[in-house]
């Protein structure tokens, strides 16, 4: 049986996850390559990588169901962008722990089919 604290404590479970993906992200670009490639890909990555976590925070106080929709289909543009600038760094090999970029690419797989759901859903609910 679920409470209200229950409820809480799981809806700010993603806005947490959201904030840790963020920071992988910054761990991320700190370590690339001081390089034309490497600072053109950190620039793109903190932009698009770092957007999910706010973007699904203004979704939480959205005006109305059309708003929460637009809201976290931004959210998941910016995770998908965020998916191929991970993959770009892995085919290039641009960092040695190549291990870090794989568990990131299975994260933000993870959090696009979480927002994609979400998007279904409240579309089916509007």
């Amino acid at each position: 049986m679920n409470t209200k604290k229950e409820n809480k404590n799981r809806k700010y479970d993603l806005e947490e996850r959201l904030i840790n993906f963020a920071v992988r992200i910054i761990n991320i670009v700190e370590a690339l390559p001081n390089t034309r490639a490497g600072n053109h890909i950190a620039g793109q990555l903190v932009r698009c990588g770092m957007a999910a976590a706010p973007n699904y925070g203004e979704a939480q106080s959205a005006e109305s169901r059309r708003d929460f929709i637009h809201k976290m289909k931004i959210a998941l543009k910016e995770l998908r962008e965020t998916l191929v600038w991970l993959k770009v760094i892995l085919k290039k090999r641009l960092l040695t722990n190549l291990k870090e970029v794989e568990s990131l690419i299975t994260e933000t797989n993870e959090l696009i089919s979480i927002f994609v759901t979400s998007v279904k859903t409240a579309k089916k609910n509007n």
